[in-house]
């Protein structure tokens, strides 16, 4: 239903586009918000002051960086979601609420994490869930890649280590999501950002009909 004739149509209400540090999440949902119309949503990480200190001192900066992000998320989340647009065809964000509860388990100490899931499961049932989830999976090499071209100051430092260990509980999370729609979209070789063929290969994965589970996908 995406649109290549007649006007702006999403066949999804609500897509989340997710991935690991540095896979491209915010290029891809900006670039099909900008060209369908849609209602983006993005993560305001960089506006959170315990970012850098986590990546200097991740014991000591860990649960106050996760409690904080999980406030921010569901927030921001919360306003945008109730919101109604009407100049606006479907809602798009580089983000999914999960993404607190994977990275948490991978941060935090065992009793800072159960204490911090109690809270997130309070508050997760209050959100609208994504008719479509898209994690765009890289491999740990071309994620540094990306980390390194972007030059954030603080990022530069993330090990590989750190990385494995997100993208195996991002796919841990993945594999127990129940009602949820699921595209793994492998991009390692490909660049949606500056080939425009690569973009409307995505384009064209995502707009179908996909019954609820998880489907790996290659280009």
């Amino acid at each position: 239903m995406l649109p290549w004739k007649g006007g702006p149509v999403v066949r999804y209400n609500y897509i989340a586009i997710e991935g690991n540090i540095g896979a491209g999440k915010t290029c891809l949902s900006s670039m099909i918000s900008e060209q369908f119309n849609g209602k983006l949503i993005l993560e305001q990480f960089e506006d959170n002051s315990f970012l850098p200190k986590f990546y200097k001192e991740p014991d000591k900066y860990a649960f106050p960086l996760e409690m904080s992000f999980l406030a921010e998320r569901y927030q921001q989340l919360k306003d945008q979601l109730t919101k109604q647009d009407l100049f606006k065809t479907f809602t798009i964000s580089d983000y999914l609420f999960n993404k607190s509860l994977i990275f948490a388990k991978n941060n935090l100490q065992a009793d800072e994490f159960a204490l911090f899931s109690k809270m997130f499961t309070i508050i997760d049932e209050f959100l609208s869930k994504p008719e479509l989830l898209v994690y765009l999976y890289l491999e740990v090499s071309n994620l540094q890649r990306n980390i390194k071209k972007r030059g954030r100051s603080y990022e530069q430092v993330i090990k590989d280590s750190y990385l494995s260990n997100i993208q195996q509980g991002y796919f841990d999370h993945i594999r127990k999501l129940d009602g949820v729609r699921v595209l793994i979209i492998d991009t390692n070789n490909i660049d949606f950002v500056n080939n425009p063929d690569d973009y409307q290969a995505i384009l064209k994965l995502i707009d179908k009909d996909y019954p609820h589970g998880v489907h790996r996908l290659t280009l």
